[in-house]
């Protein structure tokens, strides 16, 4: 019975910016490495961004290094993406997953309706 909600998305403007935020249920939420995930028109699939226990690693994806900041609140179980410098690549519809120790894979076969991002130029 996990549960994955995403929230925060919407459209913006290229150079704004958008934070994200993911709220997880029916797990141990601290035991987790999360991350976040995307998935534009016509494409795959990708990972975005990924945070192990109380934060002790950070990973992103290289087109995201440097704009993106991705955290976790443990007593709020949430994760949070937060998007700077948006560009109209960005434009995807945004998941959160737990991630496979190791890999930059999602741990859950089930996936959250995701939160659409819409960057115009």
């Amino acid at each position: 019975q996990v549960q994955l909600v995403e929230s925060g998305g919407g459209l913006v403007q290229a150079g704004g910016s958008l934070r994200l935020s993911c709220s997880v249920s029916g797990l141990a939420f601290s035991s987790y490495v999360m991350g976040w995930f995307r998935q534009a028109p016509g494409k795959e699939r990708e990972f975005v961004a990924a945070i192990t226990w109380s934060g002790g690693s950070i990973y992103y994806t290289n087109s995201v290094k440097g704009r993106f900041t991705i955290s976790r609140d443990d007593a709020k179980n949430t994760v949070y993406l937060q998007m700077n410098s948006l560009k109209a690549e960005d434009t995807a519809v945004y998941y959160c997953n737990a991630v496979i120790p190791g890999t930059l894979k999602s741990h859950f076969g089930s996936w959250g309706q995701g939160t659409q991002v819409t960057v115009s130029s």
